[in-house]
């Protein structure tokens, strides 16, 4: 426990020296708001809100999913099983099963709105902070890969979720604030409900929208059961890509002696995967500091290079029921798209997808 608490301060340490860092001035100056009288797509209100209100929300920024019309809308990440993202594909390459049955594209469109995410990071004293120190140490390396346009907002959680930094496009504002994030409060961490908290909160907001967790996945104290949360996240329209923190900290202990069971981090872990691949995002479980900046590269080109796909539903739009949907990739003669790469070697497919939603119950005007 003593180097386990070393090494805890030497995170501290490495925060303090961090906040000497020179801020770039024109990232400090990057906009807030939407220019003109006309607002701009991903902005937030003119408007200011106050300290104690809720958190502004940027605008419509490209549709994801919704049911009402009754029209569905994915935003679908294709890719080859070595993570090469597919660019230039027609609507004529994909095909969408909803409950088994083909439907009709009837809209599609590379979705190239600004990114609006929120990073959602597990901030904890538990085992002396070590978690709270190695998400507050990779987050850092997601800035470099925002742009001006992009809106990011903060989410730290232990006992309870707390919002840092609402929606800005000034990078450098929510950097500083992880930053100034030195000592973790109460020895939980209440996944569930920070998940639940953040998707709430971004209930209003239209178009293409995105968590990045950041935490080890184990829930130790929420008022939400896992079934609960996983109700409500397929219910929603937010693609949720997760960076698990449980295999670092099992390997810090395997190297220090510990031979115990990691059964609750591989159960964790498990939990990770499941939030992003219901949700069409992805999970990463590096084991090293080397791969986090690939690995945060990586969500922001998921992000860059989606595909809108919108169709109606040809039957039971208005059953309240779940519907289970699939998205493939085929060739224009609706035979599996095949795909090579430089060296000429047939590489497999993989669509990142929402794999349902719950449609609403009735009709418009029943």
């Amino acid at each position: 426990m003593k180097a386990m608490r070393s090494k805890f301060f030497l995170w501290v340490l490495i925060a303090t020296l961090t906040t000497m860092i020179v801020v770039n001035p024109a990232m400090a100056q990057a906009p807030e708001g939407p220019q003109g009288s006309q607002p701009q797509q991903g902005a937030p209100p003119s408007q200011q809100q106050p300290p104690a209100a809720p958190p502004q929300k940027p605008q419509d920024a490209g549709a994801s999913i919704s049911v009402e019309v009754p029209v569905v809308t994915l935003d679908v990440i294709a890719a080859t099983n070595r993570g090469d993202l597919l660019t230039g594909l027609k609507k004529e390459n994909f095909r969408v099963v909803d409950n088994g049955v083909a439907q009709t594209i009837t809209s599609f469109g590379a979705t190239d709105a600004p990114i609006t995410m929120v990073v959602v990071m597990e901030f904890s004293a538990r085992f002396y902070g070590f978690f709270a120190g190695y998400a507050k140490y990779w987050t850092d390396a997601l800035f470099p890969n925002l742009k001006q346009k992009d809106w990011v907002a903060l989410v730290t959680f232990d006992m309870k979720p707390r919002l840092e930094v609402d929606f800005t496009q000034n990078k450098d504002e929510v950097r500083n604030a992880v930053y100034h994030l030195y000592f973790p409060g109460f020895s939980e961490s209440n996944v569930f409900d920070a998940l639940l908290d953040t998707t709430e909160r971004l209930k209003d907001v239209k178009g293409k929208k995105s968590i990045l967790l950041i935490a080890s996945g184990v829930d130790t104290f929420s008022k939400h059961t896992l079934d609960q949360t996983m109700k409500q996240l397929r219910q929603s329209d937010v693609t949720i890509f997760t960076v698990g923190l449980g295999k670092v900290f099992t390997n810090y202990l395997e190297t220090h002696g510990y031979r115990g069971s990691s059964m609750e981090y591989l159960q964790a872990e498990n939990q990770l995967k499941t939030f992003a691949q219901e949700t069409g995002g992805y999970a990463w479980f590096p084991q090293f500091d080397g791969e986090i900046p690939g690995i945060f590269k990586d969500v922001t080109a998921f992000l860059r290079n989606q595909y809108s796909l919108s169709y109606t539903p040809s039957a039971g739009a208005n059953d309240g029921k779940f519907h289970k949907v699939k998205v493939e990739l085929v060739a224009p003669d609706g035979s599996p798209l095949s795909v090579t790469d430089q060296k000429g070697k047939k590489q497999k497919t993989v669509v990142y997808a929402r794999e349902g939603y719950t449609a609403v119950k009735g009709g418009v005007g029943d």
